[in-house]
């Protein structure tokens, strides 16, 4: 299902990321496609609250969770930085879709990175 909402389609996910040679770009292109299939099941599923949008990050945080492992892998590693990269990304998705409410913590409360 293609993105729909302007503001994600023109979007540069995980830009610091990818600008870090310290990030691998094919792990970093996974972290993308995590950030954009989490917009594609928002478009789908329309949440209509906090808590269903919740349901919904915490599925993609959980995925971050098992991309961390790639890092590490890799000879990288969801860091300090890259955490906050990766929290201000869900933060901006669920601003794009209108919860400008949305707890910045609880949008990735499962995260073990």
């Amino acid at each position: 299902m293609p993105i729909t909402n302007q503001q994600v389609e023109g979007h540069a996910f995980l830009r610091q990321m990818y600008d870090d040679s310290y990030f691998p770009d094919r792990v970093v292109d996974r972290g993308k496609a995590i950030l954009l299939r989490l917009c594609e099941r928002i478009e789908a599923e329309q949440p209509s609250d906090l808590r269903t949008l919740y349901a919904l990050t915490q599925a993609a945080t959980e995925e971050f969770n098992l991309l961390d492992r790639e890092f590490v892998a890799a000879g990288s590693g969801i860091e300090t930085a890259a955490r906050e990269w990766i929290c201000d990304e869900f933060c901006f998705v669920a601003s794009a879709y209108g919860f400008t409410d949305a707890d910045a913590e609880v949008l990735t409360a499962g995260r073990d990175w």
